[in-house]
């Protein structure tokens, strides 16, 4: 890795665009409905907990590939 790569991963990337921020909110919604129906059908346990988990680290690295696209 360089360090132009290290530098735009640990930077501030802001939805700059209307199309990024309604981006990152499709992308928030969606998992978020995503959890909602989780959480209605899975039992109570560490399962669970890691799939929800794991949604919101989904959440997380797609909201980063959003922000961190080269400007336009």
């Amino acid at each position: 890795m360089n360090a132009a790569e290290i530098i735009n991963r640990f930077t501030f990337h802001p939805a700059d665009t209307a199309e990024r921020r309604q981006a990152h909110e499709d992308v928030r919604s969606v998992c978020m409905e995503l959890a909602l129906a989780l959480n209605s059908v899975l039992p109570a346990g560490a399962e669970k907990q890691v799939a929800l988990f794991r949604l919101e680290e989904v959440m997380f690295w797609a909201n980063a590939a959003i922000a961190r696209q080269p400007k336009e």
